[in-house]
């Protein structure tokens, strides 16, 4: 089974009875296998119409979705869905089975002999962050941050190529919302999936995509792109506004501060030790905090360089 697979959306509409506006008017996007795609965009957008015909949980009226050159319609329905990931908001773990028999679901169906699910089970725990021991507990005796690390596992056990992600964290609590678009971050470099995220915050979508498609009312796509070329050159005035008046700013939470060409550092050089990994934006809320001028950027123990306010600037 390939690692990740190309997703094209070719002309594709959807219209519900007796709505006067297309849920989806002839959207095309072409997602590059191992991409993290942002589905993002105010209410009747279609966002989630648009993901759920991936895996036909929805139909479309006209057009195609291709996965990897194959057309969705020719793929029967429970091949087509054991080969997708599917993680939502509400989770959906079984309340009656142990969170070791939740992962294994897929497998199971496909026939897996016992001693490769419980490895796998344990591999997954350890790569969503959770202990050995959570696979003999129930979804009951978790918290919301952690079942949600159980969907995300389970919709990974059997390795497909295609993970759909409708809203996932959109009822956690911002610190635990935070943590696991980091530890989701993490987890795309290194399982390497085509992702399809569907979100209606804008942070979100950029902290997470490294492509976004924007969608207005009436299903209608605005703009498809990497999300520093959306905030530095807007498709229109919807989008502008969409993404926000501090666009500036927000480009900046793009980069961190190893990202950057960073001054030599003297003995005893002012200012703040801040991480390599701390965000040019928060580097620059830091230096407007303490009236300075400048940070000193460090791996550990080891001084990198030195970033001034004046370089912001010059990366927009």
């Amino acid at each position: 089974m390939n690692t990740a697979a190309e997703i094209v959306f070719d002309h594709v509409t959807k219209r519900y009875v007796g709505r006067n506006e297309a849920a989806l008017a002839d959207l095309s996007l072409e997602i590059p296998a191992g991409a993290f795609c942002v589905l993002v965009g105010p209410s009747g957008g279609g966002k989630t119409t648009a993901l759920k015909m991936v895996n036909r949980l929805i139909s479309f009226d006209s057009g195609d979705i291709r996965i990897d050159g194959r057309s969705v319609r020719d793929l029967p329905t429970t091949e087509l869905r054991r080969g997708i990931g599917y993680v939502i908001q509400q989770v959906g773990l079984f309340p009656h089975q142990t969170v070791g028999e939740n992962i294994a679901t897929v497998p199971r169906l496909l026939g897996w002999p016992k001693s490769r699910i419980t490895e796998r089970t344990a591999e997954l725990l350890e790569l969503v962050g959770l202990e050995t021991a959570d696979a003999d507990r129930y979804p009951a005796q978790l918290s919301g941050g952690q079942r949600q690390r159980v969907g995300l596992a389970r919709a990974l056990a059997a390795d497909p190529p295609v993970l759909l992600m409708d809203e996932p964290f959109g009822a956690l609590d911002p610190i635990t919302r935070f943590r696991l678009q980091t530890e989701l971050r993490r987890l795309h470099r290194e399982v390497g999936k085509t992702v399809i995220f569907v979100t209606h915050d804008v942070d979100e979508a950029i902290r997470m995509g490294d492509r976004i498609a924007i969608l207005r009312e009436g299903g209608m796509l605005a703009q498809y792109d990497t999300p520093d070329a959306i905030l530095a050159h807007p498709a229109d005035d919807f989008v502008a506004q969409f993404v926000g008046e501090d666009r500036a700013l927000r480009r900046l939470a793009l980069r961190t501060l190893r990202d950057v060409a960073l001054e030599p550092a003297s003995n005893g050089e002012p200012g703040s030790r801040l991480s390599a990994d701390t965000t040019v934006r928060n580097a620059v809320s830091q230096m407007i905090e303490t009236k300075s001028e400048q940070v000193v950027v460090v791996d550990g123990d080891t001084v990198l360089g030195v970033f001034r306010l004046h370089d912001a600037g010059e990366l927009l």
